[in-house]
This record gives structure tokens, sequence and C-alpha cells, in this order.
């Protein structure tokens, strides 16, 4: 089969770190508070700069906490766990790596008592109608592992007593939230907006901030995820300047630049409704493209559950079914395309059914998925002849 005749002009399809926003240079980077205290008035004025941005473009409400915390959106969503659940019954919901890793925390590190598990199989949704009012709530909004995502929040009672908790890393910028039915909202700098790692957004309603000055947890509180302190008169209240850009811990302030960059291009290329509508578009590419492929099918089966950022797709070709190792043939197909340099990065997640993953994020251009879908084409037929000769030999 002939190679195809154009190749995307950014091979970087990775679902993190994620592609830079079209046309970044970091020359375009400001670097004058770099060997700068963090703590300094600039310096902390940048960080806070990222927190009003941010609360701005996704229309987060007056009254919710929105802060930069330690180690991305890992750090940020123990931060949460640690910090809030064990005073009420927790559901936890699971369907793919990430969600999966939030019930291990739950149920083998932090030992609650009342845990109720609802789990599905890559590719599939929890009942998330089990969800009980009365108990906190622990989900991702997007499985980037699995590519499959909430629809809505419909499901989210309004009268909820216990708390929302949404890791929603890969679903931010991506996707409209509802703020008003999540208490605790988790992400990165590196998924939807492209920007580096390290550090993690956190935002909290007033109730999570209620629970987090009413509530003491049991066992003890590493220094990175400690979010209260004591008045004067010996009280528990919330630390606030977490809130308004003093970190706990020392930020990258070349990272901070970097996703003050991406918001930037956010804002000029019109806001939130154009990097939702750019991830649908991208989206789109690759469903078009599965609809006249034969042998692949979306991961998720439910098009309403599909994600728009993080696309996994899997191989129904009856001859691939037959492979006794599916993944290192995933591996050879990739390999070619990364080799060619038009994909970089595809390949599905390693606990996840063998298959492709490919970030449609609002920084990817709808040119390139367009570029690299005959490449996907390519690369199947390749490896597949490849492999039958090698069992010919």
């Amino acid at each position: 089969m002939n190679k195809p005749p154009s190749r995307p002009k950014n091979p970087n399809f990775s679902s993190g770190p994620c592609a830079k926003r079209p046309g970044w240079n970091i020359e375009n980077l400001r670097t004058d508070m770099l060997g700068r205290s963090h703590r300094a008035g600039p310096a902390k004025a940048r960080l806070k700069d990222a927190i009003d941005k941010h609360k701005k473009l996704l229309g987060i409400p007056d009254d919710y906490k929105v802060g930069i915390v330690p180690a991305s959106d890992t750090g940020a969503f123990e931060m949460a766990l640690w910090s809030m659940l064990g005073a009420r019954g927790v559901d936890v919901f699971a369907w793919e790596s990430f969600s999966g890793d939030w019930l291990k925390d739950v149920t083998g590190q932090l030992k609650l008592a009342d845990v109720k598990t609802y789990e599905a199989p890559y590719g599939e949704l929890p009942d998330l109608s089990k969800a009980d009012p009365a108990r906190d709530c622990v989900f991702v909004w997007n499985g980037t592992t699995s590519g499959v995502r909430v629809p809505n929040g419909d499901w989210i009672s309004g009268d909820r007593e216990g708390l929302t908790l949404c890791d929603a890393t890969s679903a931010v910028f991506a996707y409209d939230m509802p703020w008003d039915k999540l208490d605790v909202v988790t992400w990165s700098w590196q998924k939807v907006l492209g920007g580096e790692a390290a550090h993690g957004m956190l935002v909290l309603s007033p109730k999570a901030v209620a629970r987090l000055e009413s509530y003491s947890p049991q066992w003890p509180m590493p220094k990175i995820f400690r979010m209260t302190k004591k008045d004067k008169a010996g009280n528990k209240i919330l630390n606030a300047d977490i809130f308004e850009g003093a970190t706990i811990n020392t930020p990258s302030m070349l990272a901070v630049e970097d996703c003050l960059d991406a918001l930037g291009w956010v804002e000029n290329i019109g806001g939130l409704n154009t990097t939702i509508a750019r991830s649908a578009e991208n989206y789109k590419v690759i469903e078009n493209w599965v609809a006249k492929t034969e042998w692949v099918d979306f991961l998720c089966e439910k098009p309403e559950a599909r994600s728009f950022t993080s696309v996994c797709l899997k191989v129904v070709d009856p001859w691939f079914a037959r492979l006794t190792d599916q993944q290192a043939f995933i591996k050879s197909l990739t390999k070619l395309l990364d080799t060619e340099g038009v994909a970089y990065d595809i390949a599905g997640y390693r606990d996840a059914p063998a298959g492709l993953r490919i970030w449609c994020g609002a920084t990817v251009q709808g040119s390139d998925l367009e570029a690299l879908m005959p490449w996907l084409e390519w690369a199947y037929q390749t490896a597949k002849l490849e492999e039958e000769r090698k069992k010919a030999a």
C-alpha cells in the first residue's frame, strides 16, 4: 500500500502531555519571573492571574474557590480525597484506569468503612443513577484511558447533602461543566490547554469549604494536602491564601507563564465556546473516518458517552481477534507512524484493551487529523501484511 501524500504538520496526538496550542513558541513566554521567589509580589500576581483567568473563562461561580496546587491533577484530586472523605458514606464510580485508582485509594488506603462501588469495564459507564444524594460521590468526568465520558450532570441531585468530587482533567475546556452540580473539581494544564505538567487546579464549592472547616479526618495529613489552618481563636479555617496565588510548594514560574500563554490563546479565539467546538469538530473527523472503515470502531459503543478529547478506538477485524499478542501488533502499528513522523504516542493506555487513543482536544488542528486518517489505514494494512509474512515464514 502506498504512503499517503500529505502529513500532519503537528504529529503530537498524545493524550498527555498534549499538543501545544497552534502557533506556540517558547519565545512568546515571559521570563522576567524566572529566578525570583514565587512569593514575591509580581510572581504571586502571575499565579493569581492564572487563577482569575481560569475562573472567568470557565464561568466558575463567584463564590467558588479556585487554586493552584502541587502534583498535577493527581495531586489535586488526592488532596480532596484525603481531606474531605470520611464524614459520610461515599459512592465511587469507576470505569477506567484513573477512576479505578481513586477507588483503590478510597478502599485500600483511606480504608473507609461505608463505601459503595459501581464499576464498569473499559468502554462502558456504570449506572450513574445509583448515586445517592445523601452520600459523597467520587467520579471522573472524562475517562482519559477509555474514551468514555459522563454525558451530562442530570444524574446529580441539585439538593444533594453529600459532596460531588469530580476529576475533570481531559474535560475542562472541552465540555460545558455544570458547576452547580460539582463541589470539588480538579484538572491539569497539560490536557486541553496543552500546558506544561506538574501543577493542578482545584475548585471548591461553598459546601466543600464548609466540609474542610467542619471535618477533620482521623489520618495524618501530608503538608502538600493541607488546605486549612487555625485562626487566632484556634478555629479551623480554610487557608484562603492558596486560592489567592500563594502555593503550598514551589511552582515552576515557566510553567505558569506557559499556562497564561494558553489561556491567552483561549481568550483570543473566542473563549470556552470555541474550545468546546474545536474538540467536537476534531472528534467528528475521526467519527467520519470510523464510519467508513471496516476494521476499526470506537471502544465506547454509546455515542452520547464518547469522549471528544481522548478518543479511544478498538480493532474489530476478525483477523485481529485471532492474534495471540494484540498489544504487540498495536505496538508495531504505532511504531510505523512514529518512524514516519506522522503520529506520536497514540497506542491505547497500557491497561486498556489493545487499540488506539488519539487526542482531539482544542489545541489539535482539524487539518492534522484529516491528514492522519489515511496514515492510520496505511499503518494498519502495512503492519497486518508484515504479521502475515512472519506467520508464513
